[in-house]
């Protein structure tokens, strides 16, 4: 049974995802630092420096101001914001990237709506579609058919899940949000309201994400979050069986609370005896596998490659569990056989086909590590610029 566990206490809020009693994710969100990813506010010019946001100002690029382009970079050279911006204007904005204590949230005009199926871009004339559905045939049918959806001037990403939708799923969800976003213009013509649309980041990207993954039920111990989720699957069409369990603590289900205490550990035993290792630094996280106990009943390769394959199976998991992102660096007890590594290749990119979020190897080096990269699935930040050239194929493929 795959379980959303949401457990509410005093001002932190932890959000697990469960598979038969086993913990597979797991995030948090203080009261004091909530995430605002994906709200829209109608802000003021404050400076030429430029801001909006809750405590503190937040932060606008030149290309942020433009109209939607993939040139955007291009196009932004040579661009004074002071051409685009006037103290005291105002204007509508979408959270992009939560603030930290040190910086303001990073804003754009370009506004996404996200849904179970599509991501509604008002302010955009094209559609695009995730790569994930490869099918050329499925691909032409669904940019047709929403096409024909859509006003002229609005355009929409179309999500991995439309490809296991009807076409009145998809029809539904597009009217829903054409909706959402005429009410959020007609607060902006009102010019009183500063937050326009609360999107509850953390909590509907989670529910949307594991929906089409199997999801059974939904577990809550605060009666205002209870609320919030019938609201949101109400607003995506989702009939989910939802449990509140009013004031009781939620992590002493399956033992989680001994679940989160292992994931603080630097070293995890394979159930062959064998080990991993994790390190993370500044720059990279490194992932060091280790024998261990485990000496085998064969040959030397074939000992190596029997932990190899249980490391990997390990790894996919600790990453998820842990929200490891940015640049990973995997070193695995040397293998001699090409085969071997082409096969703990592909079962490592099996096992991070299980992840919800953008996972990209590049396959071992010449000194026989294995690189690839990881984004939070939290934090819209890209840890490391190993990621950097991921960031336009995620966005097409999943908007939070």
């Amino acid at each position: 049974m795959i379980e959303i566990l949401i457990n509410q206490e005093k001002n932190l809020k932890t959000i697990m995802l469960v598979n038969n009693g086993i913990l597979l994710e797991r995030h948090e969100e203080h009261e004091n630092q909530k995430r605002l990813e994906g709200n829209i506010y109608l802000g003021v010019v404050k400076d030429i420096i430029p801001g909006i946001g809750e405590e503190k100002n937040a932060i606008i690029k030149v290309k942020e101001l433009l109209p939607r382009d993939i040139d955007a970079n291009r196009k932004a050279e040579g661009i004074e914001i002071s051409d685009l911006l006037k103290p005291q204007q105002k204007i509508l904005i979408q959270i992009k990237k939560d603030g930290t204590l040190t910086k303001g949230a990073k804003v754009s005009t370009h506004v996404n709506l996200p849904g179970r199926f599509i991501a509604l871009l008002p302010d955009a004339d094209y559609i695009t579609i995730s790569q994930k559905i490869e099918d050329n045939e499925t691909r032409e049918k669904l940019k047709s058919f929403v096409a024909t959806c859509l006003p002229k001037g609005i355009g929409a990403i179309i999500r991995t899940a439309s490809k296991y939708a009807t076409t009145e799923q998809i029809k539904q969800e597009i009217d829903i949000l054409l909706e959402e976003w005429d009410k959020i213009k007609e607060k902006e013509k009102l010019g009183k309201e500063k937050l326009l649309y609360d999107n509850n980041a953390l909590i509907r990207r989670t529910i949307i994400d594991i929906i089409d993954r199997g999801l059974d039920r939904i577990v809550v111990n605060d009666k205002n979050i209870y609320e919030k989720i019938k609201q949101i699957l109400t607003h995506n069409n989702i009939n989910i069986e939802t449990v509140l369990k009013e004031n009781e603590d939620l992590l002493k289900m399956y033992s989680i609370e001994e679940q989160v205490k292992k994931m603080s550990y630097r070293k995890i035993w394979l159930a062959c005896g064998g080990f991993i290792t994790i390190d993370k630094t500044e720059a990279l996280t490194a992932i060091d596998v280790n024998t261990g106990k485990y000496i085998g009943k064969k040959s030397k390769e074939d000992t190596v490659f029997t932990v190899n394959k249980e490391a990997t199976i390990e790894i996919a998991k600790q990453l998820r569990l842990r929200d490891i992102g940015g640049i990973i660096i995997i070193d695995y007890i040397d293998m001699f056989n090409e085969e071997n590594k082409k096969n703990i290749e592909s079962l490592l990119k099996q096992e991070l086909n299980k992840d919800r979020t953008k996972c990209q190897i590049e396959g071992f080096t010449k000194l026989n590590l294995l690189e690839m990269t990881r984004k939070n699935m939290c934090n819209n930040d890209w840890d490391n610029k190993g990621e950097e050239k991921c960031q336009e194929i995620q966005e097409v493929e999943e908007v939070n």
